[in-house]
């Protein structure tokens, strides 16, 4: 072993070259030789101007040391032609620049950047040994500690628990169009048994995962995914790929096949359904909500909002007539109602008022109109819409069986009230100047509101990273721009029945 006069070890190679361990690179520029494989490399590129800043790598030594690589821009052709993952290299002349402190992917405090003399050649006789490769694994509470500190970016290996919202039970269908379309996918993760997480894959980790999941003769289990940005989205900790990620499954590398071990050894494990984690919605404010809507990957969706009621919209029905059997709206027919689902078509039905009632709600970030559909206008109410239409007409018995029912004192009463609304947003939601939402469920208010601190959600991922490869996780919310008055003018196909009359109940 030779020393350098700065005290720094030095292998010998077989040519009596000088070698230089990546533990002993240090700041500043270096004359001597590195050996490394090249596990990685991807671009870099300016998150505003989308140019390219250069190429950066992820290089291991003969001992297993990682550090991080990058090569100017003007630099890039003279070296790209012969580069190759997985095989290794030697590099005469380079220079120590200092790690950036932000989305690291590499422990290191230096990066070896490429200079103008630099010398790269691939080593076709390799005379020692490169380890392939080498992960940073974190537990689940590591990444809740390190979550939107824009630091380094970690490893993740688990088996899958949902692809796509789809239950592995059968091979989930997964369509490589639509989700290049899309630029992401969603799966849900768990690692050994720690809680279940969602994991964002964006472009071309996305593509990965797709051609390695359709290509794969059985249906795969478990999934590591390299360097991984943790955000809160909607106070719920999410994995979202960058563009250095890389995805591996069940046999690809010894990772995966020694969890794929452990998992094989613990099937309760591999069994557990946390039907609370996997089906938990996520809790927005109402700008999360509309920014949601305006992505063009965004697909049907629940979510959890608190908000205050400031107003029951007037001038249009607030509960349909309603088949008995499915509870689809009914029409009257020749002689009697008759049930408007294809798959029910009830001739006869029984005609049942249920809610659909549109109210105008706020919270600190936005305002909305929500429209309370059966149960949900009950459960808001205490009060059964049927409860309600029967109420009115035995003290108008004067009127027509066409007469409109007015908004009842039960709705109003509620304006001022703040609930926690489970909401649902649909295709009809994201295209048009539909910006009703359908409200499924009322849940006890068991947290206080949303403060003013609180609301500044992070939905919207602010990393230069995730942005250099279209990794965001959602726009930053966007002002509706519209008055409440127009608002209220607006027709929304769903939430806007035909203007519901008495039901007469024939057979």
């Amino acid at each position: 072993m030779a020393m350098k006069r700065n005290g720094k070890s030095l292998a010998s190679s077989g040519s009596d070259e000088e070698v230089m361990f990546f533990k002993d690179v240090s700041l500043g520029p270096h004359e001597t030789q590195l050996r490394f494989r090249l596990i990685h490399f991807w671009e870099a590129r300016n998150p505003v101007k989308k140019t390219l800043i250069g190429l950066e790598m992820l290089l291991i030594d003969e001992q297993g040391t990682v550090i991080q690589g990058f090569i100017p821009p003007g630099r890039i052709k003279k070296y790209l032609p012969d580069m190759k993952r997985g095989s290794v290299y030697k590099l005469i002349n380079f220079y120590g620049s200092k790690n950036k402190p932000v989305y690291r992917v590499a422990d290191h405090v230096a990066t070896v950047s490429f200079t103008w003399n630099s010398e790269m050649s691939v080593l076709h006789e390799i005379p020692i040994s490169f380890g392939e490769d080498r992960f940073r694994f974190h537990s689940y509470e590591d990444f809740e500690a390190n979550c939107d500190l824009k630091g380094d970016l970690y490893d993740v290996v688990g088996h899958m628990k949902l692809v796509d919202g789809q239950t592995l039970l059968a091979r989930p269908s997964l369509d490589d169009v639509k989700i290049a379309t899309a630029r992401h996918i969603m799966i849900h993760v768990q690692s050994h048994d720690g809680p279940v997480m969602k994991l964002y894959l964006w472009d071309q980790a996305a593509a990965d995962f797709c051609k390695k999941f359709n290509s794969s003769k059985s249906i795969p289990t478990v999934l590591l995914v390299t360097t991984v940005n943790t955000k809160r989205l909607g106070g719920t900790l999410a994995l979202a790929s960058m563009s250095s990620t890389r995805v591996f499954m069940d046999y690809d590398v010894q990772p995966t096949r020694d969890y794929f071990s452990w998992l094989s050894s613990n099937p309760e494990i591999a069994n557990q359904v946390i039907a609370d984690v996997i089906t938990k919605r996520e809790t927005l404010t109402i700008a999360d909500i509309f920014s949601y809507m305006t992505q063009e990957s965004a697909k049907d969706a629940f979510f959890e909002c608190t908000a205050t009621i400031d107003d029951v919209v007037h001038g249009s029905s607030w509960y349909y007539i309603a088949c008995s059997e499915c509870h689809s709206k009914a029409t009257k027919g020749p002689s009697s109602l008759i049930c408007t689902n294809t798959k029910c078509e009830k001739v006869n039905t029984v005609g049942i008022p249920q809610y659909r009632a549109k109210i105008s709600v706020y919270d600190k970030t936005e305002q909305a109109f929500f429209v309370l559909l059966g149960d949900a206008g009950r459960e808001l109410t205490g009060r059964h819409a049927s409860e309600l239409v029967n109420s009115y007409f035995e003290v108008n018995k004067s009127e027509g069986a066409d007469h409109v029912v007015p908004v009842p004192e039960a709705l109003i009463s509620t304006i001022g009230q703040t609930h926690k609304f489970c909401v649902k947003v649909t295709d009809h939601n994201f295209s048009g100047n539909t910006r009703a939402i359908t409200v499924t469920k009322i849940l006890p208010l068991d947290t206080p509101p949303p403060t003013e601190a609180s609301v500044g959600n992070d939905i919207a991922t602010t990393s230069e990273e995730a942005m250099q490869s279209g990794n965001d996780v959602c726009e930053h919310p966007k002002s509706r721009g519209d008055s409440l008055d127009e608002e209220s003018k607006r027709t929304c196909t769903r939430a806007d029945p035909e203007t519901a009359k008495r039901p007469r109940c024939e057979n």
